[in-house]
C-alpha cells in the first residue's frame, strides 16, 4: 500500500494539486492500493484573518497538525510514503521506518534562497523554509526528478555520497489527455467562451504572473509582430497584473489582448489546438508543463534555449536564447504560414507521444516495487 502526501489545499498550488491527483487516479488504474492524504484547512480558513495572518496560521495546519495525522494514518499498514511535492518534503522526518519517496518537481526556491539567480528570490522566512526543505530532501530514500535539469541541481545541493537519498529521473506525463481536436470541435468551443472569437488568430502564453515566467517579454515579443500580423495574444492562467496591463498600453497592444483565467482543461485543450503557437520565453522552470500539453495538441512551441524547456521541447521546439525577442518574434511570423505551421505541427505531435501517464505510473511502480518489495 502507497501512502500518497499531496499539498495543502488553501495554498492553491494547481500543477502540484494535478500531480497527486494524476498519481492517484493512475495508481488505482495500475492496481496499486493508494490513498491520498493532505494537510486539511481549519485554522488556516479563518475568514477574518488577513493574507499575513491566514499565511501563519496556515502553518499550524501544515506544520504542527498534519504530522500528528500522518502518524495515525501510518499506522494502518502503508509500505511506502510518496511525497508528491519537493516542498513538503520536512514530512520525511515523521514517516517513521516507512520508505519514503519524493518527487522533486524544481529547486528554484532553494536555489534563490540561496542567491541564485532563479527569478525566485526568497525572503527570510522562505529562506529558512527552503533550508528546512533541503534537510528534509536529504533524509528521503529515493528523490525522483522530473529534468535532468533538476536532477543536475539535486545532485548538487541535495545528494551525499556512498549515502541515500538516490536520485532518479521520471519525466512527466500529462495530467489531462490533451489531444489534438477536429478543427471545428476546438472552434466550438472557443466560441462558447465570449471572450474569444475563433476566427480571429492568436498566440497563447499559458502560466502565471511568476516573474520566471517572463510574461513582461510575452508582451515585447507580440508588440514586435502586431504591425505585419493581426492576430491576438492570448494568457491562460492568473489574470495580468496591473503593472503588466500598462506595458500592454505602452507597446500599443492593449486592444489585442485577451485574458483567459482559471482555464477549465477542455477550453486550455481547444486554445492549444487554435492558436498559431505558445510562447514559452520562460527564464527558470523546473519542467515545463505547458509545452508537453501545447505539443500533444499540436501546437508548436518557441521557447527558451535553456533546461530543461529544451529536454521538454526535444526537436520539436522553436527555441532562442532569452534575450533574442527579435527571434521569438520571427519565429512567430514564420508560423502565421499555414505550411510552416503544419510543418512544426507534426513534430510536435511525435514529440509529445513521450509525455505518456501511463508510463511515467509504470516507472514510478518499479521504484517502489525496488524499494520496498512488499508493496
Amino acid at each position: 500500500m502507497v501512502l500518497l502526501i499531496g499539498n495543502y489545499p488553501a495554498d492553491q498550488q494547481q500543477s502540484m494539486q494535478r500531480f497527486a491527483m494524476m498519481m492517484l487516479r493512475g495508481l488505482t488504474a495500475a492496481g496499486v492500493v493508494a490513498e491520498l492524504i493532505q494537510p486539511q484547512p481549519f485554522f488556516g480558513r479563518i475568514r477574518f484573518a488577513g493574507r499575513f495572518v491566514a499565511k501563519w496560521l496556515g502553518y499550524l495546519d501544515k506544520f504542527v497538525f498534519f504530522p500528528r495525522q500522518l502518524k495515525r494514518k501510518l499506522s494502518a499498514g502503508f509500505d511506502l510514503v510518496h511525497i508528491c511535492d519537493h516542498s513538503n518534503a520536512m514530512y520525511c522526518r515523521h514517516v517513521g521506518d516507512h520508505p519514503v519517496v519524493v518527487t522533486c518537481h524544481d529547486l528554484l526556491a532553494v536555489r534563490g534562497a540561496l542567491g541564485e539567480a532563479t527569478d525566485s528570490p526568497a525572503s527570510a522566512t522562505g529562506k529558512y523554509l527552503q533550508r528546512w526543505i533541503i534537510a528534509g530532501l536529504k533524509k528521503a530514500d529515493l528523490i525522483v526528478c522530473t529534468s535532468q535539469a533538476t536532477l543536475a541541481d539535486a545532485q548538487r545541493l541535495v545528494a551525499r555520497e556512498n549515502t541515500t537519498p538516490k536520485l532518479e529521473v521520471i519525466t512527466l506525463g500529462l495530467s489531462y489527455p490533451y489531444r489534438k481536436l477536429p478543427a471545428e470541435e476546438a472552434r466550438a468551443r472557443l466560441a462558447a467562451s465570449s471572450a474569444i472569437d475563433p476566427d480571429i488568430p492568436f498566440v497563447l502564453h499559458v502560466g502565471s504572473n511568476a516573474p520566471r515566467k517572463n510574461r513582461a517579454g510575452v508582451l515585447r515579443i507580440f508588440a514586435r509582430c502586431k504591425e505585419k500580423w493581426n492576430g491576438w495574444l492570448v494568457f491562460a492562467g492568473k489574470p495580468l497584473t496591473e503593472s503588466l496591463r500598462s506595458l500592454g498600453r505602452e507597446l500599443g497592444a492593449a486592444d489585442r489582448i485577451v485574458e483567459v483565467p482559471e482555464t477549465a482543461n477542455e477550453l486550455l485543450e481547444a486554445l492549444y489546438n487554435c492558436a498559431t503557437a505558445v510562447l514559452f520565453p520562460s527564464t527558470c522552470e523546473g519542467f515545463g508543463w505547458p509545452i508537453a500539453e501545447a505539443h500533444a495538441c499540436g501546437c508548436p512551441v518557441i521557447c527558451t534555449d535553456r533546461e530543461p524547456m529544451t529536454e521538454v521541447a526535444g526537436g520539436a521546439g522553436l527555441r532562442h536564447p532569452i534575450d533574442d525577442e527579435a527571434g521569438f518574434a520571427a519565429d512567430l511570423l514564420r508560423l502565421t504560414n499555414p505550411l510552416e505551421r503544419e510543418r512544426a505541427s507534426a513534430k510536435a505531435l511525435e514529440n509529445a507521444k513521450r509525455f505518456s501517464a501511463a508510463r511515467m505510473i509504470s516507472e514510478y511502480s518499479e521504484l517502489y516495487r525496488a524499494l520496498a518489495p512488499a508493496s
